[in-house]
């Protein structure tokens, strides 16, 4: 397993949907979908970001819940993105960020491209094969039971 600390990370990508969630939506009769989120999860933001971490979320999901559980943890959010390597990639060269010193947390397909181009790549226990055989550090957690809260322990040792 490749050392995960913040001596080693300047910044931290999160996919959204199986990673903060457990990739489900519930759909109301009306079409309004929701998702469920750890708690655990915010309280792991908040201690990455005492670790002087920044974080962001890039995701391909266009659902408003992303942006108001991004707004809810202080994140900023990228979503409604069809190409996530290349919006990660222009926001690095923007950022000035070094792709090797970038941490990112995916679970599926549509992340890999981007997590090919990060230093450290994580995956939740239950992410897509393909993920896992790519992921760097496989974490224990399930997305959505708190794989955030995890890599905050890891990098803050708490």
């Amino acid at each position: 397993m490749k050392t995960i600390s913040a001596d080693n990370t300047d910044l931290i990508v999160y996919d959204f949907d199986g990673v903060m969630t457990d990739n489900r939506v519930s759909v109301d009769q009306d079409g309004k979908e929701s998702v469920c989120v750890n708690r655990s999860d915010g309280y792991g933001v908040g201690m990455i970001r005492k670790c002087g971490i920044p974080q962001i979320i890039i995701s391909t999901e266009k659902n408003p819940v992303v942006e108001r559980r991004a707004e809810k943890l202080s994140l900023p959010v990228i979503h409604d993105v069809a190409d996530k390597a290349e919006i990660l990639k222009a926001y690095l060269d923007r950022e000035g960020i070094d792709p090797g010193r970038v941490l990112y947390v995916g679970n599926d397909l549509n992340d890999r491209e981007a997590m090919l181009l990060c230093g450290i790549k994580c995956a939740p226990a239950d992410a897509e094969p393909a993920i896992l055989k790519i992921a760097d550090v496989i974490f224990e957690r399930k997305g959505g039971y708190g794989v955030v809260r995890e890599l905050a322990a890891h990098i803050c040792g708490e």
